[in-house]
């Protein structure tokens, strides 16, 4: 029997009004529209091309469509925090990093917490940082190209994205080590710096691996060094940055999801479960390996992995921004 409009409007209204037991039986009903996952950077980027490798699956295990909007600016901060102010059901989540969901808690004056407004749903990759260049660089090595900045002090430009990010951090700590100096040049996400950096209007950065993999791989660009102990799998002809002369220099992007603070636990439960078996889908790893994208095990692709892996980055890189006085460095 067909209900009235009246009666249906009645109906709708007075879900918002359902005691706990049926918010968590409607919350066991999800996803019941489609889902946005927010890219705080521009498209073409690492972080953007995960989100939609992994939506194109999870839209299938879902049932639902799910849409990737790219929020970008303030070194992801923009996007991040319209995450934090969305409505907690499970509809907006939000897709970042060591930067955004780490570094931005101590270098921006940020409008929400990085902890305390988000849930944690699933770690989702990882790649190193590394160092690489346009390939019209005269430098052939790591200990080359320290030689050319020293006989070009300050004359060199180095691309970052964003201001106080991760590429900042690993950049500024790059000068102290090695006695140089050149300048950073901020972009609003990898995509453009890259662009840039292949067409020959900056000289070299301090990144994610992942973002130019590719141009690594085809000769585009060249790479000098892995900011890791041991040597990447995905170009293992790469040194590692103890290997190239600069030891001790350290530095990863995991990336993971969050939704907004009080999201209801069977939501966050159905998220991650669809984010596993992306993870466990045999062409999902292999577009991820092809993007310089290393999945970490089942075990560690939860909700506490993720939050236990940014409480010990927070632990440790925090101190390190005030140290380095890059604390609160912009406002928003």
């Amino acid at each position: 029997m067909k209900l009235p409009r009246r009666n249906i409007l009645h109906l709708a209204a007075g879900a918002a009004a359902l005691p706990a037991i049926s918010r968590t039986a409607w919350a066991q009903a999800y996803p019941m529209r489609p889902i946005t996952i927010v890219v705080p950077f521009p498209a073409g980027g690492p972080t953007d091309t995960l989100a939609r490798i992994l939506a194109e699956h999870m839209r299938t295990l879902l049932g639902q469509s799910v849409i990737i909007e790219n929020v970008s600016g303030a070194g992801g901060s923009i996007g991040v925090g319209r995450v934090a102010r969305a409505a907690p059901d499970g509809y907006t989540v939000s897709i970042g990093h060591w930067s955004t969901h780490v570094l931005n808690g101590a270098s921006y004056q940020l409008q929400y917490d990085v902890v305390q407004d988000f849930e944690p749903v699933s770690l989702l990759a990882n790649t190193p940082q590394w160092i690489v260049a346009r390939k019209t660089l005269p430098a052939k090595d790591l200990r080359e190209l320290i030689a050319w900045l020293k006989e070009n002090p300050g004359k060199a430009m180095a691309g970052t994205v964003g201001v106080g990010g991760g590429g900042v951090i690993a950049s500024i700590y790059f000068q102290k080590s090695t006695g140089t100096s050149f300048a950073l040049v901020p972009y609003r996400g990898a995509a453009p710096l890259y662009q840039d950096m292949l067409a020959g209007h900056i000289d070299f950065a301090v990144g994610q691996a992942a973002s130019t993999f590719v141009h690594v791989r085809n000769g585009s660009l060249k790479a000098y060094a892995v900011m890791a102990k041991t040597r990447w799998a995905a170009a293992p002809d790469i040194p590692t940055i103890d290997e190239a002369g600069v030891l001790g220099l350290y530095a990863s992007y995991w990336h993971g999801l969050w939704v907004p603070k009080g999201t209801a636990k069977e939501t966050i439960k159905r998220l991650n479960s669809a984010v596993q078996d992306a993870l466990a889908d045999t062409t999902v790893r292999q577009r991820f390996a092809d993007q310089g994208q290393d999945i970490p095990p089942r075990e560690q692709q939860t909700p506490e992995a993720l939050a236990a892996q940014q409480k010990a980055d927070i632990e440790k890189w925090w101190p390190i921004l005030k140290a380095a006085n890059m604390a609160n460095i912009k406002g928003e």
